[in-house]
Parts: C-alpha cells; sequence; structure tokens
C-alpha cells in the first residue's frame, strides 16, 4: 500500500509542473480578436493587401499565430494582475477587501481585482496590437508610394534575395521598424 501511494505522489509531482508550464490554449474569444487584428493588418488598400501577403502570407497564418499571440497576452495580464492584487492585499488586507470586495462579507475582493487589472491589462496590449496595425498600414502606402516612384531604384534599395521580388515586404517591415523607434 505504502509503495502505491509513494509512485502515486511521484507522478503526481511529476505532471503537475508539467502542466503548469503548458503553452496557453487559445480559445473562441482569442480567435475572434486575432481575426480582427488580421482584418485590420490586411486593409483596405492595395498597398496594405500586399504587405499583408508579403509579410503574413495567409490570414489563416496570421489568424493563428495571433490567437496563440492573444492566449499569451492574457495569460500574462491574468498572471500580473494576480500578483499585482496580491502584494497590494498584503499591504493592507481591510482597505483592500473595502476597495474590490463586493458581497456582504467582502471575501470577493482578490477575484474581483484580478479582473479588473487583468481586464485593463488586456485592453492595453489589444491597444497596442491597433497601433502595430495602424503603423504597418502606414508603412505600406510609404513604400508603395516610393515603389511608384522608381521601381527600379526601390527594388535595389530594398530587394535582399536573387530577384529583388520581396522589396516590398522588406520596405514595410524597416519602415515600420523606423517609425516605431522615431515615436519612442
Amino acid at each position: 500500500m505504502k509503495k502505491i501511494t509513494l509512485v502515486t505522489g511521484l507522478a503526481f509531482a511529476l505532471v503537475l509542473p508539467v502542466a503548469a508550464v503548458a503553452k496557453p490554449n487559445p480559445d473562441r474569444g482569442d480567435k475572434r480578436a486575432a481575426q480582427a487584428e488580421c482584418k485590420a493588418l490586411r486593409g483596405h488598400t492595395a498597398a496594405t493587401h500586399e504587405a499583408f501577403r508579403a509579410l503574413q502570407k495567409s490570414f489563416v497564418a496570421c489568424v493563428k499565430a495571433k490567437s496563440s499571440e492573444e492566449a499569451k497576452e492574457e495569460q500574462s495580464a491574468h498572471t500580473n494582475a494576480s500578483q499585482e492584487c496580491r502584494t497590494e492585499r498584503n499591504a493592507d488586507r481591510d482597505a483592500f477587501n473595502e476597495k474590490y470586495g463586493t458581497n456582504a462579507n467582502k471575501r470577493n475582493a482578490f477575484g474581483k481585482c484580478v479582473s479588473q487589472k487583468a481586464k485593463a491589462k488586456e485592453a492595453a496590449a489589444d491597444e497596442q496590437d491597433q497601433e502595430d496595425a495602424a503603423e504597418q498600414k502606414n508603412a505600406a502606402k510609404e513604400c508603395a508610394t516610393e515603389r511608384d516612384a522608381d521601381a527600379d531604384a526601390f527594388r535595389e534599395k530594398y530587394g535582399t534575395n536573387a530577384n529583388k521580388r520581396n522589396a516590398f515586404g522588406k520596405c514595410v517591415s524597416q519602415t515600420a521598424r523606423e517609425n516605431e523607434t522615431e515615436q519612442a
């Protein structure tokens, strides 16, 4: 009997750390947010469509990558919010319960705190994603204008492969990075 208990205990000890480090699994909300983000990245003009194809390969690949990012953002926001709430609660438990608690005995304060802070962090991450999409669209428009002025010079300046066909994608990513560093 002791051997069975010992083996079971060891099995749980090995399984729990693996489950704790498991990759976040995107849910429907993450996929919807990813689809919206990919639609924003794709834009409505020919230049933004071309930049999207050059940088993302396909809409399905974009959604898959972005839904994974959304799930990671959600997990990170929840973890950070939990740590912040724990620190705040440890500083003054009564004030914490009064601030966040909503039921009669204020025992739900920690969950309400985590929920509020996690939602705020997710909203900030989504806002950053929208800003990045806008920067990419602006970069695509700038590159399309530059390419229209002199296509051969454009390919020579930005193209890196043998036939210089990757020039537009390289231009968009470089211009978006430059614009981002200028704003920072």
